[in-house]
């Protein structure tokens, strides 16, 4: 099953956590003291290059009857979409940018280009699942309530259509998510089930009304004869989004290494326990600027778990830091490239649509879902070692999880040969 004990599984004592915890508290209030004009001209140049994409792509649709300036249009359009999804609407609805006091650039004021309402999301999503990461039965986003991510959820022969189903929620990404959060507001607010009249039933409906009017009756009216391939553009630029959006979040949540944690870790948790839980719980992948940006910088996941609420444009730097606190507690930091990441995430969404009995490893040693209790297996002494000795009698270098998992990747070799 899921982790229990964040202490034993991450090779910690409690005085370790603290410590930890103290370093990354010091990480945060470096960022927020050097917040400044930087950042503001970050922000603003981004949202000035997505409007000037939004609008040369609209403006090439006109023409968008010749092939070239469709393909143009719809290239722009899917660019200034994807921006505006991943580094504009992601980023400012956390709150990154609340320090600036800019109206226009406010958590509280920006609604995004996608059919579920922002105050919708930010309840699921900036409470939810950023409070509760990957807690099974406490965290929705572990699947989104559609696929079977971790074995500590009872297969069901539905499952068995989750490849399928996976390809349905990449190609309509912003209505999986919207329905998902239409659901929790739904719940918060305590209406019944099938209540049509609820007021997240309104909100929904009238964002729907508002975004789905915009991009496949307004603009399609407004390029005249050009109206039909303006539609198909409009279209495929939310295909091209959705599919960028649902690649990034599946490659920072699902990979192997990105753990799950039951409710028991949850009850008696330390605030800096909460950290150590976003660290064990996220990856990243390797991008470069371009990459970066494209993906509001969660490519830099694992950072953005930590900090949600600090600018984007801060996680490269503040990535050097935590890669080097994971090296200095000797914790791994998950991480590889795009490909490598979503692959993983891949195999796991098609090998969980199997029954249990099926599947050869154990629920707490698997490459998606493990927990402390793989560290108990007496005939594994390499990991028994390193559960006792925390320090290298050699080099004196602390020796942690990290050296618990290569210990035991090691003792695998043999019994694999055998």
């Amino acid at each position: 099953m899921a982790i229990t004990d964040i202490k034993e599984f991450a090779h910690l004592t409690e005085a370790d956590i603290e410590s930890l915890g103290r370093e990354l508290d010091a990480i945060r209030l470096d960022v927020e003291d050097s917040r400044g004009v930087r950042d503001a001209r970050y922000i603003r140049r981004a949202i000035r290059a997505q409007r000037l994409l939004e609008l040369g792509g609209r403006l090439a649709l006109f023409g968008s009857r010749y092939r070239p300036a469709w393909l143009a249009g719809t290239a722009m359009l899917s660019l200034s979409k994807i921006i505006e999804n991943m580094e504009l609407g992601h980023n400012v609805m956390h709150g990154q940018w609340d320090w600036m006091n800019d109206p226009e650039i406010h958590s509280m004021s920006w609604e995004w280009d996608q059919t579920g309402p922002s105050e919708h999301w930010k309840r699921a999503h900036n409470y939810s699942h950023h409070t509760f990461t990957n807690i099974v039965g406490m965290d929705s986003d572990v699947g989104f309530g559609i696929l079977r991510m971790t074995r500590d959820e009872e297969w069901r022969p539905i499952n068995l259509l989750q490849p399928f189903a996976n390809i349905i929620l990449a190609a309509t990404f912003e209505w999986g998510i919207a329905l998902h959060d239409l659901t929790f507001a739904a719940e918060l607010e305590g209406a019944e089930k099938g209540q049509l009249n609820s007021q997240a039933n309104k909100d929904f409906g009238r964002k729907i009304f508002r975004q789905v009017g915009k991009d496949f009756l307004l603009f399609p009216v407004l390029a005249g004869p050009a109206w039909k391939s303006t539609l198909t553009a409009n279209a495929t630029a939310n295909l091209v989004r959705n599919l960028w959006a649902y690649v990034v979040i599946f490659c920072g949540h699902f990979p192997d290494g990105a753990e799950k944690f039951t409710v028991d870790e949850y009850e008696n948790e330390t605030r800096h326990e909460w950290y150590l839980r976003q660290m064990l719980g996220s990856a990243n992948f390797d991008s470069g600027k371009v990459m970066g940006f494209m993906s509001g910088n969660l490519s830099y996941q694992i950072e953005h778990h930590l900090f949600p609420d600090l600018p984007s444009n801060r996680y490269p730097e503040i990535a050097v830091k935590v890669r080097a606190l994971c090296e200095k507690y000797d914790l791994p930091y998950t991480t590889g490239s795009l490909a490598k990441q979503y692959l993983l995430a891949l195999r796991t969404i098609h090998k969980l649509a199997l029954p249990d009995r099926f599947l050869r490893a154990t629920a707490d040693d698997a490459p998606e879902t493990s927990s402390e209790r793989k560290f108990r297996d007496a005939r594994d002494a390499g990991a028994a070692m390193v559960e006792t000795l925390r320090t290298d009698p050699v080099t004196g270098q602390r020796r942690g999880l990290l050296s618990a998992l290569r210990a035991r990747a090691e003792a695998r070799i043999p019994r694999r040969r055998r």
